[in-house]
């Protein structure tokens, strides 16, 4: 599987982001939406199949005990995440 990514990955010219951007992101997202230590955060950077989509996606799921995940999605490539893109995708409904 780690394979196939990374084929994808080079089709597209592109390769995944370094892991300090995805502990850079987690931080910033904690910060931003002023998260407790208890709540556990994953990022992922996906390519959007939907043509909607701006093409790369940024997705943090965040998980709070007691809670349901709650996935929030950015339409833009991890690196450029700000914290202002984290509030605001946080502030939409669902």
């Amino acid at each position: 599987m780690a394979g196939l990514l990374s084929a994808f990955a080079r089709r597209f010219g592109r390769d995944r982001p370094e892991p300090e951007a995805h502990g850079r992101l987690k931080t910033l997202a904690r910060e931003a939406l002023a998260l407790s230590d208890d709540v556990a955060l994953a990022a992922n950077e996906i390519v959007c199949a939907d043509p909607a989509c701006p093409g790369l996606e940024t997705v943090i799921l965040v998980m709070a005990p007691g809670r349901r995940t709650r996935a929030l999605k950015i339409g833009k490539p991890l690196a450029e995440v700000t914290p202002q893109d984290i509030r605001a995708a946080a502030a939409e409904p669902g």
